[in-house]
């Protein structure tokens, strides 16, 4: 199920997502409609890897303030990050089963390997929200922004970096994320259809467990196969394998960095672009994302029909279910034109944080100061 979006210049478009309507998924009447829980909740967090630093930085401690808040710090969050690895995942969900936890967030390593945990839980008793990746089995609801468009907003954004030109002169090499994440196909398809008739894909890889030396790698069998003046443009699904392939750019002999994509805004991604080493990156409001989730977690396990409704007013469907209440949250691209209304408005960081000793020249120029 697709939402419409308006388009505008690229380098400065959000995407706000209509909902599908809103569904009462009990059939109850109200918020304060037979409560199951108070405010001593108990929600799991099973996160997926830290080679991507938003889930530390950010995603943990954001849900975990929020749900203090929503309960009066009575509730907490019992949390577990599984390394990449999807049966140490496995194994982590089934403790928080075996603990009986309220309510479960899960990032899923493994979509499709995770769906018999899901289970489990569901014949516990325990809902299961999948948060930012989609996940198999009888999951109660779904939170992330929409994958297919952020695909889209960064191969438009690419197509605006490398200006006009013929499709064989503009090759470009693909880096993908992992096959094992449902997120990383959806982008990509998103990527592809903005890209398709107007580049030449020289190289396309789908990078193992999304990690920057598996970039740095593909990046630089690709360099040897191409040849580092026949490569236009570097499409990155996400920033931490944007900062593998910029090394290995250098390490190749590339002085000038072709442009080069990325996803999450991370603070080094940020620094890369402000230094003009990376040209842009999807800027997903992560606040939005985390505390949403826990006010969804929450809603689910209190009783709270109505406003759990209201969280979730989109549909979405997984191999395995169907009309999936989900919210897909907004997204914008991040270039060096707009820091100042994105992550710095948004106080993900502080200009001190991005324009350190090493970048303070690059800063004064953009005028951050």
């Amino acid at each position: 199920m697709r939402r419409m979006v308006m388009a505008v210049a690229a380098s400065t478009v959000i995407l706000p997502l209509a909902g599908c309507g809103v569904l009462n998924a009990t059939g109850s009447s109200g918020d304060s409609a037979s409560p199951t829980k108070g405010d001593d909740v108990t929600v799991g967090l099973l996160l997926p890897e830290t080679a991507n630093t938003r889930y530390e930085k950010f995603d943990y401690p954001i849900i975990k303030s929020k749900v203090d808040s929503l309960t009066g710090r009575q509730g907490k969050v019992d949390y577990a990050n599984a390394g990449a690895d999807a049966a140490k995942q496995a194994t982590q969900m089934q403790k928080m089963i075996d603990d009986r936890v309220d309510v479960i967030l899960l990032d899923a390593v493994d979509a499709h390997g995770i769906a018999g945990e899901v289970r489990k839980a569901k014949d516990a008793g325990i809902p299961v929200i999948a948060y930012d990746r989609p996940a198999e089995g009888p999951v109660d609801a779904y939170i992330s922004f929409d994958n297919e468009l952020v695909g889209e907003l960064q191969g438009r954004s690419l197509l605006e970096a490398l200006g006009s030109g013929t499709e064989s002169s503009r090759k470009i090499v693909m880096m993908n994320g992992a096959l094992t994440d449902p997120n990383a196909k959806q982008v990509k398809q998103g990527a592809l259809a903005a890209l398709n008739g107007k580049v030449t894909v020289a190289a396309s890889f789908d990078t193992k467990d999304w990690k920057p030396e598996n970039a740095e790698a593909n990046m630089a069998r690709a360099l040897h196969d191409i040849g580092k003046d026949d490569i236009a443009a570097v499409y990155s699904a996400n920033d931490g394998m944007a900062g593998g392939i910029v090394k290995a750019l250098k390490a190749g002999g590339v002085v000038e960095m072709p442009p080069i994509t990325g996803q999450d805004a991370e603070l080094e991604a940020v620094q890369r672009i402000v230094a003009g080493d990376q040209y842009m990156t999807v800027y997903k409001s992560y606040p939005d994302e985390a505390e949403t989730a826990a006010e969804m977690a929450l809603a689910k396990v209190q009783g709270k029909d109505i406003q759990f409704d209201a969280l979730t007013p989109d549909r979405v469907n997984s191999p395995t279910t169907k009309d999936i209440p989900a919210q897909l949250v907004q997204v914008s691209a991040m270039t060096k034109n707009n820091i100042k209304s994105t992550v710095i408005a948004d106080g993900i960081y502080k200009v001190s944080d991005i324009c350190t000793p090493d970048y303070k020249a690059d800063c004064d120029a953009l005028g951050l100061k």
